[in-house]
């Protein structure tokens, strides 16, 4: 059976440890979920209440006007606990890092001035971390509040111009959020209608469904005068009912009047009062203290099933991130190095993928070879070369001195080997061309390699030894092309050849023809324009080779290479890199580093918080 004892402690041990991790509500970390935010607790508007748990004005003796400084400058977390073993007086420990217990009020003031001095930096300033107290007595009832700075008109001196705006941001960040509870103290000798706690809590909660109205002060009130109004709700209505107190005056402060007696003091004054004796059951500290506890135990336990789905809706989220960002490095150079060729395997993978279809890209190879390189081909300037006025030109300076006498050899040699030199350009090009593709995809290979992003220097050490090993591939590449293209010059196809002399005589020069005539005919221009035919089918011939060959040596001097051994003299180097080196290529960066650090912690946190969930039985 789970006890309100179990409910209140869980959710205190729960936000103490979101205050050490970093997860306190009105500020921090806005990236993640906050389990604070997803907490029921008790927010003190208006005054430092802190006789509702019993345990006396001893942070007053602190924060009083009348002592060191005007208001305290951050949200104070206060959980109180019944514990029998305290009979000597109370346990208190104002510090979830610390855990260090306090037997003496003098000790845990001088804790908690420390604890703000060292959030606030000694100044007058107001901070949104909360410090955590915990308090263990045999006379208190099981709590959780969270005691706001008050608020105030205007900056005292040592305060800055914005404390005022400061404070009420800062209350408002608490107060606004859906499972605060709402404790709005006001003073019974001034009016309701101007209470600064009131007017805040009708804003944020507009129904009353989250706010308890008290009324402090109802000893000090004007003869005649009462708060029956207000505590009957005439005055102002609640959804649950108004609360009267009496606390020790600043006098029995001084004197150091025991709670004990200061609470039959009260007791008294309710029972005895005229004015309030009739709701002396349901007024001061220690009803407030019970009621509260009691709402809270209710709030706590209709809220547990959504703050348990948050819990491990945020642990899958944060796991995965963190998988998603990776784990620490290890220090050992085996380790590190382990760790860097499991990261170029990841990066070779997707480059792979990019290549054979996986992933886009290599599709772009195949468009050079289909679109690119036959469009060059096309647009090569043969009807230039192969005109009539340059045929001629060239069969007249290959025949010298001495024409020739059947079919101009040395000419259609120079005429098609002048021809051929062009496709070097389309060669080259095709070449130039995949290389382009090949670093593109290794560019966005590193981009979509996730495990790289938090080695930006080992990612720069990849890029430049793919770019070097592409390079050396497209050398290699160039070279086989440009020998493809010689190999088709340095010795043409015979059958080709052999076929010219019959398509001669075929053409106009028939066995037993005037011998005079064929000697004019190969001066003619209709010779020439044969010529330029014949050398123009040869070049097709050549061209349509090519465009068959040209891929197939990219392919396999680039492409291929690219596959099988784009990493391999990165990988050569590596091996003998020492372990410094090898650090030096894991230097994350440090943005990345802070986030897992972040996801870290808070994945702690919401394990905790899931354990101290676990923890508690919830038998009904």
């Amino acid at each position: 059976m789970t006890t309100m004892e179990s409910l209140i402690g869980l959710v205190n041990r729960i936000q103490r440890a979101c205050t050490v991790l970093g997860d306190y509500g009105g500020g921090g970390d806005n990236t993640f979920s906050s389990l604070w935010e997803a907490l029921p607790s008790v927010a003190v508007v208006g005054g430092q209440f802190w006789e509702v748990v019993g345990f006396g004005e001893y942070r007053r003796a602190r924060f009083s006007p009348k002592r060191i400084r005007y208001c305290h400058e951050a949200a104070f977390g206060v959980a109180a606990a019944q514990d029998r073993k305290w009979t000597t007086g109370v346990c208190g420990i104002p510090s979830p890092a610390k855990k260090e217990i306090y037997r003496f009020w003098s000790m845990v003031r001088k804790e908690i001035q420390d604890e703000t001095d060292r959030i606030t930096g000694r100044t007058k300033q107001i901070s949104n971390v909360p410090i955590h107290l915990s308090i263990y007595s045999p006379n208190v009832v099981n709590l959780t509040l969270i005691d706001l700075p008050g608020l105030t008109k205007v900056a005292v001196e040592g305060q800055p111009e914005t404390i005022v705006e400061d404070i009420e941001n800062m209350v408002r960040s608490y107060v606004e959020k859906p499972n605060s509870i709402i404790l709005a103290i006001s003073p019974a000798n001034q009016d309701i209608a101007t209470s600064d706690a009131i007017k805040l809590a009708r804003e944020v909660d507009p129904s009353g469904e989250r706010t308890f109205g008290v009324l402090t002060k109802l000893d000090l009130m004007d003869k005649g005068t009462n708060a029956l109004d207000v505590l009957e709700g005439r005055s102002y209505r609640l959804q649950h009912p108004w609360v009267g107190i009496v606390n020790r005056s600043q006098a029995d402060i001084n004197k150091n009047v025991d709670m004990i007696v200061a609470r039959r003091k009260e007791r008294e004054y309710f029972a005895t009062s005229p004015d309030y004796g009739h709701l002396a059951s349901k007024m001061g500290s220690e009803y407030l203290a019970k009621l509260l506890s009691k709402h809270l135990e209710t709030v706590i336990r209709a809220r547990i099933p959504s703050i348990t789905s948050l819990i491990n809706k945020s642990i899958d989220e944060l796991e995965s991130e963190l998988d998603h960002l990776g784990r620490p490095i290890a220090v050992d150079a085996g380790a590190q190095l382990y760790t860097i060729l499991e990261l170029c395997r990841a990066f070779d993978r997707i480059f792979k993928e990019h290549l054979d279809g996986g992933r886009p890209g290599g599709d772009r190879i195949y468009g050079v070879f289909d679109n690119q390189l036959p469009a060059a081909l096309r647009k090569l300037p043969f009807d230039r070369h192969l005109s009539l006025q340059n045929v001629k030109k060239i069969v007249s300076e290959a025949d010298g001195y001495q024409p020739h006498l059947i079919a101009p050899e040395q000419g259609y040699r120079r005429l098609i080997e002048g021809s051929l030199n062009y496709f070097r350009g389309p060669a080259e090009a095709s070449v130039d061309a995949v290389h382009f593709v090949l670093k593109e995809l290794v560019r966005k290979s590193i981009g979509e390699t996730q495990e790289l992003k938090r080695f930006p220097t080992l990612q720069a050490e990849i890029a430049a030894a793919t770019g070097e090993s592409l390079e050396k591939f497209r050398e290699d590449s160039k070279k086989t092309v440009i020998r493809l293209v010689e190999m088709e010059a340095s010795y043409l196809t015979v059958e080709f050849f052999r076929k010219l002399p019959q398509e001669v005589e075929k053409g106009g020069n028939p066995a037993g023809g005037n011998t005079a005539a064929s000697n004019v005919d190969r001066y003619s221009e209709g010779h020439f324009r044969r010529i330029a035919s014949n050398v123009s089918s040869y070049v097709n011939m050549v061209s349509d080779t090519l465009r068959n060959t040209i891929p197939k040596a990219v392919v396999h001097c680039q492409v291929r290479e690219a596959k099988q051994s784009l990493l391999n003299h990165f990988y050569t180097q590596i091996g003998r890199k020492e372990g410094k080196q090898l650090s030096n290529m894991l230097d994350e960066d440090p943005a990345l580093m802070e986030r897992r650090q972040q996801c870290a912690k808070r994945l702690e946190l919401y394990k905790s918080a899931r354990d101290e969930i676990d923890s508690v039985s919830w038998v009904r």
